[in-house]
């Protein structure tokens, strides 16, 4: 019994996994869609968000199950609700690639982006896709130091995406209101994509070790004095 339990346990990690692949893979394709205004492409990332929902579902359903059933305490207590906040984290991610994607379908037969904008928009896009694979991979190792770099590697983008607002209030600016409007919110996209991502690590960062990552860091450096 108690093997099938933890069986269990590691599939709801495996899924985390899963879930944080596809939102990658999502983001990715969402980028392309809206930078080479491929409809086809947009419209398949869209679609395919349905299956990031139907396995954010599954795992709440499995973890439920699980506080039912086995009534876990202490680390297993801390892995089953961890794991219920990362899911949403990552569910978010895959709706906020499909934003991007719905952006792109509405401005179709154009780019919503301005050619002058494009190398901003597709290194925004390629960092925050960084981001939630390393993310992955801090679920899967249980890394707290890499865990603890997301936040710095999260930068980059918040300074990409002051960038691209520095270009809509200058005035230069000569896209027009709506182009505007639509670099406004794909930036804002990729913003809160990569916040996502960060908070999926600290949540890595409490499941291992018990402490939030700033009464963590605090301790850690106390420790280190």
């Amino acid at each position: 019994m108690r093997d099938a339990y933890h069986e269990e346990l590691d599939s709801i990690g495996d899924s985390l996994i899963e879930m944080a692949r596809l939102v990658g893979s999502a983001l990715g394709r969402a980028t392309t869609a809206l930078l080479d205004a491929d409809l086809a492409l947009a419209e398949s990332v869209i679609a395919a968000d349905e299956k990031i929902n139907n396995l954010h579902h599954e795992l709440e359903n499995r973890a439920i199950d699980l506080l039912a059933r086995q009534q876990p305490v202490a680390t297993d207590l801390r892995i089953v609700v961890t794991s219920l906040r990362m899911s949403a984290d990552l569910e978010r991610c895959g709706d906020l690639a499909r934003h991007v994607a719905k952006v792109a379908r509405l401005r179709y037969p154009e780019s919503a982006v301005p050619s002058d904008l494009h190398a901003t928009v597709l290194e925004m896009g390629q960092l925050a896709q960084r981001l939630v694979a390393k993310a992955g991979l801090v679920i899967a190792t249980k890394d707290v130091d890499k865990a603890l770099e997301l936040e710095q590697d999260d930068d980059a983008i918040d300074a990409l995406h002051r960038e691209l607002f520095a270009h809509l209030i200058d005035d230069r600016w000569q896209h027009g209101i709506e182009t505007a409007v639509d670099v406004t919110l794909v930036g804002r996209y990729y913003e809160r994509y990569a916040d996502h991502a960060v908070s999926v690590a600290k949540r890595v960062v409490y499941l291992v070790t018990g402490e939030h990552v700033d009464d963590f860091v605090a301790s850690s450096e106390a420790a280190g004095e």
